[in-house]
């Protein structure tokens, strides 16, 4: 499917690339505008296409978003590599100009823009028959998850922003900030649009699409974030059970694997396709250039420790791996710490690479990289990194999907609802339980807990589980306790900003500001 995909992908951004007034102009029928390309059920699902294409974009899934929220939550610790634009994305240094963050609100809106396009064009179309009825039905469906991604993450991010609701206020630049309580109010009128028209699953050919189920998941948590804990749980509920069939993976190490697209885990997940070295480096802003624009993500070559090595695992991170044991209080090493980072003895990571290279395996301590660095020698991620196969990445080429959201996430969020409204403690240690109960994983299981210590339990458990995966940066905002953990786990100190109120949203673009006078005027102390 991620060939398929891709090659309808290229096909789809040829088309939104834009055309110049000349020929707009001319009456050739061999050039298209928006207005005369989209005809047949091919071209519109190009125009869907288009939407995924986004994925792949400045701010998104390909760089900057691994970076943006890892960093910005010490998921991740900056090494001497890491400077400028990213560098300051971890010291709380970053302005209204962060190009990391200008090119995710930018890609967003992008999203949305063609969200609305496919949604224009297609209310001419008049299907051939039952089966481009269904597709039809699938693909505005999939337009309306879309926007209301968008919207969800601009909303999370930036709080107030402006609403392009049509494809003609998309042209518009002024447009006003909205209320956050009617972005919000959009998002969850959007994923629920999406809910009736989207498949359960899909054919191998296009799996990696929006589900019935990632439109579920996404409106329980825009509940969620919302505290809004009874409606998310009946949500996340739904999939639990059938039609739907996730499962967690028995093997996490699977979940980061080039093969994790298979996983019965993934509800829904980005996915990425390495074609040509002629490319390998548009994953930077998300370039689309005459060689097409290659899907894949430079996460492993920018994480990795035997590559460009911009990024260790925080060692606060790490901390979160060593507690009690839930049954005696003995000290306790989850098991988990071995899949997400690599260690000397006793930090609880794997301490050997390259298990399966025709080499054979290698000690940690022992390679040359290390030859010169002090000990205790750092922890790096393992986690989305292919050093149990090979020595080296050598080159941005990862086919490693990103999760956006995942089985355990959902189990999860669900014992989240639970604790937070005080009923069905029972259950939601359960729910953690089984996460915690994964064969190649087996932690302790934790007993009965009171809402309290139930509440630890799960905070702990997603800081764990989901190390890497861009989700503590939410998790915290959403719990409260971001200003007060960041600058506990962060402190302020020469070159190192405090994590202030401010932080809480991020900057409104500065480029926004100047070309939307209907905001320009509407934004407090530069910041938000």
């Amino acid at each position: 499917m991620k060939t398929k995909i891709f090659s309808i992908l290229c096909t789809a951004l040829i088309l939104s690339s834009g055309c110049s007034k000349s020929l707009l102009d001319t009456k050739n029928e061999n050039t298209y505008n928006a207005s005369t390309y989209f005809k047949t059920q091919k071209e519109f699902n190009e125009a869907i296409i288009a939407c995924y294409a986004v994925f792949n974009h400045g701010g998104m899934m390909s760089r900057e978003w691994y970076f943006n929220f890892d960093l910005m939550s010490n998921d991740a610790s900056p090494v001497a590599a890491l400077v400028g634009v990213e560098l300051a994305l971890w010291d709380y240094s970053y302005s209204n100009s962060n190009e990391d963050l200008v090119f995710m609100w930018a890609s967003l809106y992008r999203m949305i823009f063609r969200a609305n396009l496919a949604l224009k064009v297609m209310e001419k179309w008049v299907p051939k028959g039952a089966e481009e009825e269904a597709l039809k039905k699938q693909y505005v469906a999939e337009a309306h998850w879309f926007r209301g991604f968008g919207y969800y993450y601009l909303v999370n991010c930036w709080g107030r922003v402006p609403l392009k609701m049509d494809f003609d206020a998309s042209l518009r630049n002024a447009e006003p900030r909205a209320n956050a309580a009617d972005v919000w109010k959009i998002v969850e009128d959007e994923f629920t649009a999406a809910i009736d028209g989207l498949p359960v699953e899909y054919d191998d050919a296009n799996t990696g699409r929006a589900t019935k189920g990632a439109a579920i998941a996404f409106l329980g948590k825009a509940l969620l974030t919302q505290k809004k804990y009874g409606p998310a749980a009946v949500q996340f509920e739904k999939l639990t059970k059938a039609p739907f069939t996730y499962q967690l993976d028995p093997s996490f190490d699977h979940l980061f694997s080039d093969d994790n697209h298979n996983s019965p885990e993934i509800v829904f997940a980005v996915n990425h396709k390495y074609t040509s070295p002629n490319t390998q480096y548009y994953m930077f802003q998300g370039w689309e250039g005459d060689d097409g624009k290659t899907a894949h993500t430079g996460r492993a070559q920018e994480y990795g420790f035997n590559d460009w090595y911009n990024v260790s695992v925080s060692s606060t991170q790490v901390a979160a791996f060593k507690y009690a044991n839930p049954v005696n209080g003995t000290p306790y090493i989850d098991p988990r710490a071995a899949y997400t980072y690599y260690g000397p003895a006793g930090s609880g990571g794997d301490i050997d690479v390259c298990d399966h290279c025709s080499s054979g395996p290698q000690l940690y301590e022992d390679l040359e990289i290390w030859e010169d660095v002090p000990h205790p020698l750092p922890t790096t991620w393992r986690k989305y990194e292919p050093y149990e196969f090979q020595e080296k990445t050598e080159a941005p080429m990862s086919e490693i999907n990103t999760h956006v959201v995942r089985f355990a996430d959902v189990k999860l969020m669900l014992a989240e609802c639970y604790i937070e409204q005080g009923l069905k403690l029972t259950e939601a240690v359960g729910l953690i339980n089984d996460v915690r109960n994964r064969p190649s994983v087996m932690a302790v299981n934790y007993p009965a807990l009171n809402q309290t210590n139930a509440r630890t339990a799960l905070r702990r458990e997603r800081q764990i589980e989901f190390a890497g995966e861009q989700s503590r940066w939410f998790d915290l905002r959403r719990w409260g306790i971001a200003k007060e953990t960041m600058n506990t786990e962060n402190p302020p100190r020469p070159g190192k900003h405090p994590f202030e109120d401010k932080h809480l949203l991020l900057p409104i673009p500065l480029g926004e500001r100047q070309t939307n006078q209907a905001l320009a005027s509407d934004v407090a102390n530069d910041w938000n």
